[in-house]
Formats: C-alpha cells, structure tokens, sequence
C-alpha cells in the first residue's frame, strides 16, 4: 500500500531521471521545477540545505539530494526506491555503450566515430575546473593548497595513493588556523558515530577481499576488484563526477603500465585510455548522473571474459559505484544537525575542496600531455584538432547557450567527417 500511495512521486523520479540533462547543477534546477515547485514535496529551503549537505559528503551529489528527497517523502524503503529508479535508465545507457564499443572494436575504422569525444571530455572537466575555482580558492591557505596539489598531481599521477594523501593533509592544514572559521555556540558532546561503523567496515572488507582476491588468483576474482574500486571511488571522491574520472583515468589506464605493476607482472584491471574518454565523455550526452560512468567501466574490465560477465561487471560496477552515497548521506544525515556544529568540520573541507580542485588542474595537465601534446611531438595533425576541440568546449561551455549533450552530437559528428 506504501508503492501505491508514492507512485505519481516515483513516477516524476521517472520522468526526471530521463530528462536530468547538465550535470548536478542541472539537477538541482530541475529538482527545484519539479518537486518543489510543481509537486511541492519539500520546500526551497530543504532543497537547498539538503543539496548544501551533500556537497559535504563524498559521492554523487545529485543522486544523494534526491535520494534525501525520497526519505523526506516515505522513510529508507521509499529512498531506496528513488535512488533505483533515478540511477537506472543512465546506467543501463552506460553499460550498453560498453558492449557498443565492442562491436566498434571489430570494425573497419575502430571508433573514429568517437574521435574527439576524448579531447571534448578533457574540455568538460577543464570547464568544471573553471567554476569551482573560484568558490574553493580565495584565500592564502587555499592557494597555496590548490598549488601543491597540481604539482604533486601532475607528477605523482602514476602513484596510487596519492589523491587520498592530498586530501587528507590539505584536510589537516585549514585547520591549523581557527581565526577563519570560528567555532560557534557549544558543540554536542556526544556524536552517534555508530552508523558510520558499516560504512567503514564495507569499506576495509572489500580493500581486503580485493588485494586477497588477486594475490591467491581466486576464480573470477575480478569481480570482487570492480566492486572494490567502483565502492573505493564512491567513498573517496569529493566534487563529483568531474573528479571521479581523473580517478578512474590513473586506475584503469596509468596504474597497469606502472614499472610496480609490470615488474610484478599482476594482472589487474584495465581500460584502453581512449575507451575511458569515450565513455567519460559520452556520460555527459544522457540525463541522470554522471556516476553512471562505472556501468561502463565495470563492464569495459571483465569485456574479454565474455557477455555475461561483462554484463555482470555492469551490474556490480553499479551497485559499487552508488552504494557509498546512499550509505554516507542516509547515515550522516541524522546527526547533521549535531555535526554541522563543529567549526572543524568546516575548516576541514576548505582544504579538502581547494585539494580537489588542484588534483583536477594536475589531472587535465597530465591527460593533455598523454593524449594531445605527444602527437604534436610527432607531428600528427589531427593532434591539432584536439587541442581546437578542448578550447572550443571550453568555450561553449562558458558561454552557456548550447547544451552539452548538443556538443557532445557535433564531436560524434566531427569524428564521422574528420
């Protein structure tokens, strides 16, 4: 009797999951048509705040407003249902351009169709990085972050570990100071950190069960991996879909040719980099969110391995992928009151954005020289064309008058003519 009650809400969660187009600030613009001013299921200001904290949490921002909205309307089981239906025409879209690509592999003139959807996806995220420069950097502290993390980004890019160190000492170093951030009324004494408990420990296991995987050679042991990155990359990344591909971009591509990796001879995922910008720049081209991107992924690793277990890698790469955002954002939200009371919290994400934003400089830096600059090295021509095609999406990006799934079609159709 609950479904029936919430079918016309799910019903626009429907229509809004394929209409969603521009990124989480299209979202919210059409969150706020929809089911504030049409539907009139929260208000503007709950809107708002909900949005305001999920921007604090790592995860897929939008998927976790919406997911708060459905908890608003009817409890866990009703957000549980929001979030399958917001994620699931986008992920099926995701994982279906992954068996696309297959057949694009096996023809004639292999992708050429996606040729500069590579260059494009470089100019979103450069566009990305443009907006929120300007809100995460504006002080000393912030610039001196948002440096250092371009230079360790750039030329630490191959090692692992070197995105979460950033984050977490640009977390520590805005904290130093509390001048800037005061500490306002009494905080709580007491924070029900409880809940966090399964979020953590999902967390560990799956690291654990992962490196246990490979090391003792399980069978199908590279479905537990795509769990494991696609749950590690929903846990860890700040800023949204823009700096999840970066992430995705050092795992898939830059890690298997490490010299560590290579010596060691270990067999561990990978995505050619022009199938990875393939699929990063053609998320942009469907409504719903971003994250979809690891429907793709999942099942571009496990591809070799046949039909069902690519279509397998899809679905875990899914569950992963979301998974942490539902987690984080049903477990924080409780005790946001209690948490949005700590100045420390706040002096900590003022690091953490301005980090994020340097890791995105460093990560366009480094895709630029791996994929665009060497050609120009070699004299490829067409290399030219590349850099046109990251100014020019730029550009039309900063203007704001065509949509983007509109400049994703002109770079299809680019690669047909070209």
């Amino acid at each position: 009797m609950m479904i029936l009650r919430h079918i016309p809400f799910l019903r626009a969660v429907l229509l809004h999951s394929i209409t969603a187009f521009g990124g989480p600030q299209g979202h919210l613009g059409m969150m706020m048509k929809t089911f504030v001013q049409q539907r009139g299921d929260i208000t503007e200001q709950e809107l708002i705040e909900y949005n305001g904290f999920c921007q604090l949490l790592p995860g897929a921002s939008s998927t976790q407003t919406l997911t708060l909205i459905g908890y608003k309307r009817g409890g866990v089981s009703l957000a549980v249902l929001t979030l399958l239906i917001w994620i699931l025409p986008a992920s099926v879209l995701m994982a279906g351009l992954s068996f696309l690509l297959n057949y694009f592999d096996h023809t004639q003139n292999p992708a050429h169709f996606f040729r500069f959807i590579q260059p494009m996806a470089i100019g979103f995220i450069s566009y990305s990085t443009y907006r929120i420069f300007g809100l995460s950097v504006y002080n000393t502290i912030t610039r001196a972050i948002f440096i250092i993390a371009t230079l360790s980004t750039f030329m630490a890019f191959k090692t692992p570990w070197i995105f979460p160190l950033l984050i977490l000492i640009a977390g520590v170093a805005t904290n130093f100071s509390s001048k800037r951030i005061l500490q306002k009324g009494v905080p709580p004494k007491q924070v029900k950190w409880g809940n966090l408990v399964i979020f953590l420990v999902l967390f560990g296991a799956t690291g654990y069960l992962s490196e246990t995987a490979t090391t003792q050679n399980w069978r199908n042991r590279k479905v537990v991996n795509v769990f494991e990155n696609n749950y590690r990359f929903g846990s860890l990344v700040f800023g949204g879909g823009d700096v999840l591909i970066p992430l995705m971009y050092e795992q898939y591509n830059t890690r298997p040719q490490s010299k560590k990796i290579q010596e060691n001879k270990r067999d561990v995922l990978k995505i050619k980099k022009e199938h990875l910008l393939i699929g990063s720049g053609m998320v942009r081209a469907i409504p719903g969110p971003v994250f979809s991107i690891g429907a793709f992924t999942g099942g571009m690793v496990l591809r070799d391995q046949g039909k069902l277990m690519q279509l397998l890698g899809c679905i875990v790469g899914t569950i992963g992928i979301f998974l942490p955002s539902v987690l984080l954002v049903l477990f924080f939200f409780p005790v946001w009151q209690n948490l949005k009371k700590y100045a420390v919290i706040f002096r900590s994400l003022e690091g953490i954005h301005a980090s994020v934003v340097g890791i995105m400089m460093g990560s366009i830096a480094f895709m630029l020289k791996d994929n665009i600059l060497f050609g120009l090295f070699d004299r490829n021509w067409l290399s030219l064309w590349d850099i046109l095609i990251v100014f020019i999406t730029f550009f039309v990006l900063k203007l704001n008058r065509i949509p983007a799934p509109f400049v994703v079609i002109v770079c299809l159709l680019l690669g047909v003519l070209l």
